[in-house]
């Protein structure tokens, strides 16, 4: 744990840090890669839906002793296949002595004679063994009712987001990751041929509010980071976006571990002592979101959100007054290898963005210190030398005309009257 700590402390401060944002295009690829098996899940096997949702008949058998639960699902499929027309049938069992089995709608003269059936299959009275039956048209409502929860749920992200952080960029970037989240979870549940049920559904839904909250969490960081970066101007956008995720990183996997532990084990004992139910289709779907919430939140909001902006006129000559500093910077410590072609090529880049600034749209010195700044000179070049103007023109530098203070320097500044006189 300790280790661990330190290893947290050392992305906060800087000490050790992976370039998440730089390598996004390997995560955008492995968000591809859970979105097309997500894809095969829906579309080659399809969802699972529960018996609230397709309609049908539901037999309980309680009070079934360990001897009779032997091979219970192929004996219980033959008695209800005599009576439900080829139709869907789940058979499970529930704790140690109860039975369910699910199957198409059936008419009373049949569920009465499949209950004597299974009561005299598994040896038990026929009190024992209930039946009930659930018309398709309540999955239905529970289905429309969770859609408009969710597109009101998104439409109020969407504004909330946008005004706190005051760009609908980042609340689109939230808006994929939570998507991202909720889809993967449901070809999951394809995949695995999990049972949908109005319990997954709330799961669904709650996951939601766990992906959102997890992406503020790093978004929040990411502004505190990019504003302080164009203050001081040492950092570019992306590389105070990258700080933040990595200062974040630890948290986000503290939370998720911590949010999973109670859900794991409700699962484990949902699977292996109490059976199918409320609990295990709740628990499938937070699991899985929880998880796959961690993921994005980390690796696809930030990055996406950085894809995104980085092309916005104010980030962009900011990015290029980083370069040029640290050009210049490299060029008067003589640092080798300091200066890339990308940063070589800043000087040119940055007037080409100060040429199509006509607009005002972003003034100079907004950015930070050094906007107008002339590039340092490499090493062994010839110093800058005056030249007179014509005119009688004030003298220029390398063609730049000076001030005129600049030219008369302090013999021209007025003279103070000495004190007492």
């Amino acid at each position: 744990m300790s280790r661990f700590s330190r290893f947290g402390n050392d992305l906060y401060s800087g000490a050790k840090a992976y370039d998440i944002v730089g390598r996004r295009k390997f995560w955008y690829l492995l968000s591809a890669i859970l979105v097309i098996v997500s894809l095969v899940g829906l579309f080659g096997r399809g969802l699972n839906f529960g018996i609230e949702f397709r309609g049908g008949s539901e037999l309980r058998v309680t009070q079934v002793s360990s001897q009779e639960m032997t091979d219970y699902e192929p004996r219980a499929s033959e008695i209800v296949a005599e009576y439900d027309g080829g139709s869907t049938t789940t058979v499970t069992q529930i704790g140690d002595d109860s039975i369910r089995v699910q199957t198409g709608e059936l008419s009373s003269a049949d569920v009465e004679s499949a209950r004597a059936e299974m009561a005299e299959e598994f040896g038990v009275d026929i009190e024992e063994v209930t039946s009930s039956l659930v018309g398709p048209s309540w999955g239905e409502t529970v289905t429309q009712r969770a859609v408009i929860a969710l597109l009101v749920f998104l439409a109020l992200v969407t504004l909330v987001l946008t005004f706190y952080f005051h760009t609908w960029k980042m609340a689109v970037a939230a808006l994929v990751a939570l998507l991202h989240d909720v889809f993967f979870t449901i070809g999951v549940y394809a995949l695995l041929g999990i049972e949908v049920s109005p319990a997954s559904v709330i799961g669904f839904l709650t996951i939601l509010g766990y992906s959102i909250y997890d992406t503020i969490v790093v978004f929040d960081k990411v502004r505190e980071n990019t504003d302080h970066a164009f203050e001081n101007g040492r950092q570019t956008f992306g590389e105070a976006a990258n700080q933040a995720v990595n200062q974040t990183l630890v948290r986000s996997i503290n939370t998720s571990v911590v949010a999973l532990l109670p859900v794991a084990v409700i699962l484990i004992v949902g699977l292996t002592l109490i059976g199918p139910g409320t609990l295990v289709d709740l628990s499938w779907a937070l699991f899985i979101g929880i998880a796959v919430g961690t993921f994005s939140s980390i690796f696809i909001a930030t990055p996406l959100l950085v894809h995104m902006r980085q092309g916005e006129l104010f980030i962009r000559k900011h990015d290029m007054q980083v370069k040029k500093r640290r050009a210049r910077r490299a060029a008067r410590t003589g640092e080798p290898g300091a200066v890339t072609d990308e940063d070589s090529d800043a000087d040119a880049d940055l007037d080409a963005l100060e040429g199509d600034d006509e607009d005002g749209t972003v003034a100079d010195g907004q950015v930070g210190a050094g906007v107008g700044a002339a590039p340092a000179a490499s090493p062994g070049a010839a110093a800058p030398t005056a030249s007179s103007s014509p005119s009688g023109q004030a003298p220029t530098t390398q063609g730049r005309q000076l001030h005129p203070y600049a030219q008369r320097g302090p013999r021209n500044q007025p003279k103070r009257k000495p004190r007492g006189r």
